[in-house]
């Protein structure tokens, strides 16, 4: 693609997402995924000579590996070439510091969830993205995915009718026994209430069932009331959550979010049921969506199938029966958040569409403070 077509590749800096981190890779295959994005530079680690290290693995240029967020901020700002973007991959106690630096250097920020590791700090970087000039994107890539889309806008044409019933549950399993400080590094920070947060599972995948069920509801809860449980003995954060949600429509709910579920890898699903029909969808099947009419026998749409949305319909990359899932939702996510960037270069307004971004970013924040504050007063009903 040249550079005048409306697509050209943004260049692309990483904060985070070196030696042995996980998230990072899935961030740098969904920039590529459909050629919108060039890395160009980055700060991979917080140690100098693993960022280096991380950075020749990737054939980047060393002038521009940074062992300092904030000296990358602004030696890219002042480029003539720097960097347009930064994808912020890093434990959750570096999210706030690191995109604000980016934000006041004039940069467009896509950051992965939790948006930051308290409310106080989720509601000082809105008003950093209010202040800024560049967006704010936030990575809850399950609203990326194209059944998920299809679902809600299922439920916003009224095919459903009155939303009554939303439940969702994400159980893994991954978690179940004690973890040392010489275990895998994606658990020790995740257990680590110094840079993971109050919340453990709380925040690391219930944030998530939470914003996909709105997402596809279009319902934001009032009130919930959580219990919040460490299974395994020594763990400094929850490992299980339980909690009912009242919605303000009148509509109920109910959460349920796990770590220490043997059997269970990532068995994220969301069901939700109206005045006349129900919806259910799994990340372990997600080309699939089960309808449900009230009367009727239940049938299946899938991704590619008959009967989507026009939107829906040219989500695919591949045909049907050839499975999209989890890379290709971060990959529309980033592709949509270029479309964003180039839009807002030509002076349009902020068309953020259905990407998430800091308003969802503070909605759990909100969530997870009030399903701490409910659990630890013996799980009582606590207003978002």
């Amino acid at each position: 693609m040249n550079e005048t077509d409306g697509h050209r590749k943004l260049r692309l800096g990483m904060v985070g997402g070196g030696e042995g981190a996980f998230i990072g890779g899935v961030h740098r295959i969904a920039a590529r995924l459909d050629d919108r994005f060039e890395l160009v530079a980055g700060a991979l680690a917080s140690e100098p000579a693993r960022a280096h290290r991380s950075a020749a693995a990737l054939e980047l240029d060393p002038t521009r590996s940074y062992a300092d967020f904030e000296v990358m901020a602004r030696e890219e700002a002042a480029r003539p070439d720097g960097i347009e973007v930064v994808s912020i991959v890093t434990p959750n106690h570096m999210h706030a510091p690191v995109a604000t630096a980016f934000l006041r250097a004039g940069i467009h920020v896509i950051c992965d969830k939790p948006m930051t590791r308290t409310l106080e700090e989720a509601e000082a970087l809105a008003e950093e993205v209010r202040a800024s000039n560049a967006l704010f994107v936030l990575t809850h890539n399950y609203t990326g995915y194209a059944m998920v889309r299809q679902a809600r806008a299922m439920v916003e044409a009224g095919q459903l009718g009155r939303i009554r019933v939303v439940q969702v549950e994400y159980p893994q399993d991954w978690l179940t026994e004690p973890v040392g400080t010489d275990g895998v590094k994606q658990a020790v920070w995740r257990t680590d209430p110094a840079r993971a947060g109050a919340a453990g599972s709380l925040g690391d995948i219930g944030t998530h069932a939470m914003n996909l069920a709105s997402f596809v509801s279009g319902l934001e809860p009032r009130e919930i009331c959580a219990e919040l449980t460490s299974f395994v003995a020594g763990r400094a954060v929850d490992d299980d959550v339980q909690m009912l949600i009242r919605y303000a429509s009148g509509a109920k709910g109910m959460l349920w979010a796990s770590q220490v579920s043997p059997g269970n890898e990532n068995g994220l699903k969301l069901r939700i049921y109206g005045e006349t029909a129900g919806l259910e969808w799994l990340q372990t099947a997600p080309d699939s969506l089960r309808v449900s009419p009230f009367g009727e026998p239940p049938y299946l749409l899938s991704r590619g199938g008959p009967g989507l949305t026009p939107e829906v319909a040219e989500m695919g990359r591949v045909p049907a029966g050839h499975p999209e899932g989890f890379l290709e939702a971060f990959g529309n996510l980033y592709s949509a958040a270029a479309d964003a960037i180039l839009a807002h270069e030509r002076g349009e307004p902020r068309p953020l569409g259905l990407l998430p971004g800091v308003a969802d970013g503070l909605a759990g924040m909100r969530f997870i403070s009030a399903a701490l504050r409910s659990s630890q007063a013996g799980g009582v009903w606590t207003a978002l």
